[in-house]
């Protein structure tokens, strides 16, 4: 019972034939999901320009506008009268927005934009959102400028027709990249942050790509079914949408429809090493991917303007994704049927080979149970690669896996998952036969199905359509007593079906995770390997011969040849340079009462710029509090600053209440306290007052920290609750004053070409700390 599922004379070339209908249907799928060209300046004024919107772009995204900023300021001007122009009503909500994280509280002063065009006939709001400040280290021209910009380009378009029936809301959030603090702002305490309604929000993790829509809230159908009818270029599928409701990731999205909006969110994703970086600029951004924004947003601002929106509601997820260019979508209860249909289908496929004693039920168990071993193979030795390139080139670990040129890694991925598959299949065809080799791998795809209709619905289809149709496409090969090449179309029918769906996600997971989780992608490509051992075995012999020891000896010879080639070619192509920049992280600290100074660094392995600055890693030095993880230092010049104060307003062992400023020019104030935390609350003055209730310590330093972006000059009030009772009421807090920028510190080069600030939050910021040592029966300062 060692025998092949089916046989076809010249089936090499019949081999030959599958795989180049499979590499079509891969590059079509590929085609059919990119975005979208610009129209050009003097496209109809009906229409959506991405030149028109360009030119807005160009006016604020020119530089760095971080919460609290000048920069910030002259954004939040310009596009506030851009919208008044428009004709809307426009107001600025002046607010302070929270939020927590594990031994974190964060609160920010922020200028939230929002404008109003009332319908003519109302039945709610489309809320449209995305936010206007930007990472401290970037322009952020695609993060978010490009979304706000088409948001003005849209609303023009809007209005060149007739008002629409419903109430449009734009709102232009601030401090985002803070935590989501305008959102959560606006929701709080803006009337219409309270009403409800249905939110478009606009994103981007990259600098190109197409539009995809890659969120929602619960309960989608109606909301899918208006987007794939409304937009000219539907992208993104139900799977992201799964896969985001499981990661920790948090836009403006995540506030609004918790106070209670239905919605989509909306981003590209692709050439995303520049997300967050001096590279995110207007000379980097696809203009293709602001068209593809702005249609859909306009075309979705159209759709739902008219709507009846109270007719949106619905009580059920659909799933949708596209094939070869086409949307198809099915409801929530059909997810259940087709994975149990899918096993069913396997289940009949193994027994009817076992009819034709094609194999047997032991050697289909071990195939199966086996059949995980290529999986997890594939996936280590993905992350076994990226190790290699870490310890090679150091400064990809900054990256995050996110690096510039990073196709020939990928290629390499793809290699070593094939490896993997082959190196499992090859051995043991002879032993257990390719039939039940074939048959025993589609039980993973199966049991993947299984798995995600129960804990994902919406990323069933990726595993259960591959495997109900490999089944479904095996048993005909079988069947049918015909021509051979109808029997090679039917066991195609799988492998071409995987085709269009497995090789995508493995995309979208190296665009969105880079190669730092390639294991991710190798693992969908090793199980998209297991889809077409049918094919594969067009081109091998009889399964009851012995292969010949070179054969043996080929397949990983091959793919240690090429998979050390292709790294090579990564590794001579993905250099740094001023177009592809390397990142590197660089603090100034100063301790306002010593005078003494020091250059910081978290950079495993700085770069010879960064290596001016420090040279060792002694961080006792350093002000109390201050260091977190490891860290390289070395000495700087003092320079003149006021440095923050706090002020002991009362302290009696669980409550401590402080009035904090940062001094003249420092944009925020960070608290770090040497004792857990359980609320915060901060008083602005006229900006408000919130609190927040916070668990957890803080990882790799001291276990609380209490930020305020954007802190008024007059300061704001702080105040701490502690948990429980301490064996002592002893609390030491450090108090640091940022600013953004090294000019004022003597002797400073700037970073030659080539070279850009790291991603973390405390890089290219001076520093100015100042230690204080409370108990309740005196508040003294150290």
């Amino acid at each position: 019972m060692i025998r092949k599922l089916f046989d076809v004379p010249r089936r090499i070339l019949a081999g030959l034939a599958a795989l180049a209908t499979l590499a079509a249907v891969i590059m079509l799928s590929a085609m059919t999901d990119s975005t979208m060209q610009p129209l050009p300046a003097s496209a109809p004024t009906a229409e959506f320009s991405a030149e028109r919107a360009l030119a807005h772009l160009k006016r604020f995204a020119a530089e760095p506008r971080p919460i609290g900023s000048a920069a910030r300021d002259r954004a939040r001007d310009y596009l506030a009268a851009r919208l008044r122009a428009a004709g809307l009503q426009v107001e600025v909500q002046r607010s302070v927005g929270a939020r927590s994280a594990a031994g974190l509280a964060t609160f920010g002063q922020v200028d939230n934009i929002v404008g109003r065009l009332p319908g003519t006939d109302s039945t709610g709001t489309v809320l449209i959102a995305a936010h206007y400040d930007s990472a401290a280290m970037g322009a952020g021209a695609s993060d978010d400028g490009a979304a706000v910009a088409a948001m003005i380009e849209a609303v023009r378009a809007l209005r060149s027709g007739a008002d629409p029936r419903n109430d449009i809301v734009l709102l232009m959030s601030d401090g985002e990249e803070d935590g989501v603090l305008g959102a959560e702002a606006f929701v709080r305490e803006h009337p219409l942050g309270r009403t409800g309604g249905v939110l478009l929000n606009w994103e981007a993790r990259g600098t190109s790509g197409p539009s995809l829509m890659f969120e929602t809230s619960r309960d989608n159908a109606r909301l899918v079914e208006t987007f794939v009818d409304a937009v000219p270029a539907p992208r993104g599928d139900s799977s992201m949408v799964e896969m985001y409701r499981l990661l920790p990731n948090n836009t403006d999205f995540a506030p609004l429809t918790k106070a209670g909006f239905t919605g989509m969110n909306f981003a590209y994703i692709e050439r995303s090493s520049l997300y967050h970086t001096a590279g995110d600029t207007i000379a980097n951004l696809d203009r293709g991917s602001m068209q593809h924004h702005g249609a859909n947003m306009l075309a979705l601002a159209r759709s739902l303007g008219n709507a009846d929106l109270r007719t949106l509601t619905s009580d059920h997820d659909v799933t949708y994704f596209r094939a070869l260019g086409t949307v198809i979508t099915y409801p929530g209860v059909v997810v259940w049927p087709l994975a149990a249909l899918s096993v069913l289908a396997v289940a009949g496929l193994a027994l009817f080979a076992r009819a034709r004693r094609l194999l047997s039920l032991p050697r289909l168990t071990v195939a199966a149970v086996s059949a995980v071993v290529p999986l997890l193979a594939s996936a280590a030795l993905a992350q076994g690669l990226w190790e290699l390139l870490v310890a090679v080139r150091p400064a990809y670990d900054t990256m995050g896996g996110l690096l510039h040129r990073p196709r020939p890694y990928q290629a390499a991925v793809v290699v070593l998952s094939a490896l993997a598959v082959l190196g499992w299949y090859l051995p043991l065809r002879r032993r257990l036969g390719p039939a039940a080799l074939a048959v025993g791998a589609l039980t993973w795809p199966a049991a993947l199905g299984v798995l995600c209709a129960r804990f994902a619905p919406g990323a069933a289809f990726l595993f259960t359509l591959p495997a109900l149709m490999c089944a479904l496409g095996a048993l005909a090969a079988l069947l049918l007593p015909t021509s051979a090449w109808a029997r090679v179309a039917a066991a195609a029918l799988g492998p071409i079906t995987a085709a269009m769906l497995l090789p995508s996600l493995a995309g979208n997971a190296f665009d969105g995770m880079g190669l730092a989780l390639g294991g991710v992608s190798a693992l969908v490509l090793a199980l998209f390997g297991l889809t077409l051992l049918p094919i594969v075995e067009l081109f091998l012999t009889d399964p009851g011969s012995r292969p010949k020891r070179g054969v043996v000896v080929a397949v990983p010879l091959t793919a240690a040849v090429l998979t050390a080639s292709l790294v090579g070619t990564g590794l001579v192509t993905d250099t740094f340079g001023a177009d592809r920049p390397q990142r590197t992280h660089l603090a100034y600290v100063m301790d306002a009462d010593t005078r003494v100074a020091h250059w910081v660094s978290a950079d495993t392995d700085p770069a010879e710029w960064t290596m001016r600055y420090v040279s060792g890693h002694d961080t006792a030095a350093l002000p109390p509090g201050y260091a977190r993880g490891t860290l390289w230092t070395g000495p700087a010049p003092a320079i003149t600053a006021d440095g923050p104060r706090a002020t002991v307003i009362a302290y009696d062992g669980r409550t401590l209440k402080l009035h904090v400023t940062a001094g003249r020019g420092a944009r925020s104030v960070t608290l770090r306290l040497d004792r857990p935390i359980t609320r915060a609350t901060v008083a602005a003055g006229r900006f408000g007052s919130v609190g927040v209730p916070v668990s957890g310590t803080r990882a790799g330093t001291w276990p609380a920290e209490i930020r305020f972006r954007g802190i008024p000059a007059s300061g704001v009030q702080i105040t701490v609750r502690l948990p429980g009772s301490p064996a002592s009421d002893r609390i030491r807090v450090t108090a640091i004053a940022e600013t953004d920028g090294f000019s004022a510190v003597p002797g400073f080069l700037p970073r030659p070409a080539g070279l850009i600030a790291a991603t973390r939050e405390d890089g290219d910021l001076v520093a100015i700390t100042r230690g204080y040592t409370l108990t309740s029966a005196l508040a003294r300062r150290t």
